[in-house]
């Protein structure tokens, strides 16, 4: 090929759906992936063991944008799931009644049911949240009247927002808070909400509040759809027969097919720069270290790396570059004969087990942070859905601490001892396990992060490089902002944007959503 050279950092959603639009819109260009892992997808990748697959993270496929909607179902055509007694899917009736069967094709996405719930005293409430009777009966009397006065005193008496702990008194009352979010946000940080920005806030949590989630309750009681409902208080999501994983692979394939080259096991060392313009990059592969040409540069590397790999930065760009803060990830993948818990709800599920797809852990006896019950995103992710339970034990670390370094099997033993402790599971049922560890997971707002628009405004001086992805932005990101990101730098690329368009995705307000998703 006789086009420019364009060099994407990062085979995650952002950098995958920027070589696909790429060449999609010019065959002729030279578009190369370089993914430092053996996996594609970055966070949104599918892990296998057994044949049971794992959701690193957990993966929703539900967006507001229609560009991003259209995306997913060109690569992977959007099924109806209107009943959802029989979860193998085997009445599952398309969209499109023409199109591909679920039990016959791999190539397609199911409507799931979201369940989510939070953990709490060994009890189960809400998620997000709500003033539901169910909710009140399980706080008890005196807990209820907190909270209602105390929300109450949030909506006359607003704090000012300087820190996360602020946000959500401001939303829910300062009983609510102590209850439901100061632990539980401090287990993912490692750091206490009074610590974190405010933005973190405005990032995750800016269009829900106490009222809003019990208007939603009322108006589904009363039968009428919410058409400007939250993302946190979505009830159906798309997702991809095995995995989000799968899609990210479909689009690689596609990328091939189309003339792109993905590098795998290979990082990003070292750029060369000169005139304000990125002109190579320094790649390595195993012991191999060799320079390639860059006319572009898409970055979906962290933004540390990234500063890191640009000779003569300047020192302050570089520290505080060096100071932006990440939460890495570990889940223990665990296979089980039945759960300890019951299905007291009302809702069909494969074997009757609970029918969540996660389980917010807010007790405070416990590290362990959340768990996924992969039966309930699919039944196609585990391998006898009918006769097993295959969950993922989610925790947060740093890269480096006493839980990121401890040996594997014995962090599994640990992990099966606090969910077996919290009456989820008995241990005597456990069939199969295994660990999965991923860094820079979340991007995090404290640290010298107050400062990151310094490091912005330096990036931006080089005119072909543009920053896309959750890292690529320090940004927490879901997948579907990640992918508009790299639309919308492409299209800059072609002189229909500028960069302060990729900036700005996921700065309105119709985009913001919960604490803790994708």
């Amino acid at each position: 090929m006789t086009g420019k050279n364009i060099i994407i950092i990062g085979g995650g959603p952002a950098g995958l759906s920027a070589a696909y639009r790429l060449l999609k819109a010019d065959p002729n260009l030279n578009v190369t992936v370089v993914e430092a892992t053996d996996k594609l997808g970055g966070i949104s990748r599918t892990d296998e063991h057994n044949g049971n697959r794992m959701d690193i993270g957990g993966h929703r496929f539900f967006t507001k944008n229609d560009e991003v909607r259209e995306f997913w179902n060109t690569i992977m055509p959007l099924q109806g799931s209107p009943a959802y007694d029989d979860l193998k899917l085997k009445s599952q009736k398309a969209l499109n009644p023409d199109g591909p069967d679920p039990e016959k094709e791999d190539r397609v996405m199911l409507l799931r049911r979201r369940v989510s719930r939070i953990y709490f005293l060994r009890k189960f409430f809400d998620y997000p949240i709500s003033l539901s009777g169910k909710t009140i009966k399980a706080m008890g009397f005196s807990n209820t009247m907190k909270v209602g006065f105390g929300y109450l005193k949030a909506c006359v008496f607003k704090r000012p927002e300087v820190s996360l702990e602020d946000f959500y008194i401001n939303r829910f009352g300062k009983p609510l808070y102590e209850m439901f979010f100061e632990d539980y946000t401090e287990k993912v940080w490692g750091v206490h909400p009074s610590k974190i920005s405010k933005e973190w806030g405005a990032q995750r949590v800016k269009g829900l509040s106490l009222m809003k989630a019990l208007g939603s309750m009322i108006k589904k009681a009363f039968g009428k759809k919410d058409t400007k409902v939250e993302t946190s208080l979505i009830e159906e999501y798309f997702y991809p027969k095995k995995g989000p994983g799968q899609l990210w692979e479909a689009v690689a394939d596609d990328v091939r097919a189309m003339g792109g080259h993905i590098m795998m096991n290979t990082e990003c060392i070292r750029f060369s720069h000169s005139d304000g313009r990125l002109c190579g990059a320094t790649l390595k592969t195993g012991s191999s270290v060799y320079d390639v040409k860059a006319d572009t540069v898409f970055s979906s590397m962290p933004v540390r790396e990234l500063v890191r790999a640009i000779p003569d930065a300047p020192d302050d760009v570089r520290t505080i570059a060096e100071g932006l803060p990440y939460r890495d990830f570990i889940t223990v993948g665990l296979l089980v004969k039945k759960l300890a818990i019951k299905n007291e709800t009302d809702m069909k599920t494969l074997g009757n087990i609970v029918p969540d797809c996660w389980i917010y852990v807010q007790e405070r006896d416990v590290k362990l942070g959340r768990i996924q019950i992969f039966n309930n995103w699919s039944p196609y992710m585990v391998k006898q859905p009918d006769d097993t339970v295959w969950m993922g034990l989610e925790y947060f670390c740093t890269e480096g601490d006493a839980m990121w370094c401890e040996d594997e099997n014995e962090f599994i033993h640990k992990a099966t001892g606090e969910v077996a402790k919290i009456g989820i599971i008995d241990e005597s049922d456990v069939l199969d396990s295994t660990c999965v560890k991923i860094k820079k997971a979340y991007p995090a707002y404290f640290g010298t992060y107050a400062e990151f628009g310094k490091v912005r405004k330096y990036l931006d001086t080089f005119e072909n490089l543009y920053c896309i992805g959750r890292n690529g932005q320090h940004r927490y990101n879901n997948m579907d902002h990640s992918m508009l990101t790299a639309f919308t730098a492409v299209r800059a690329y072609f002189g229909q944007g500028t960069k302060e368009d990729v900036w700005r995705v996921n700065t309105e307000e119709e985009f913001h959503e919960e604490k803790k998703s994708n």
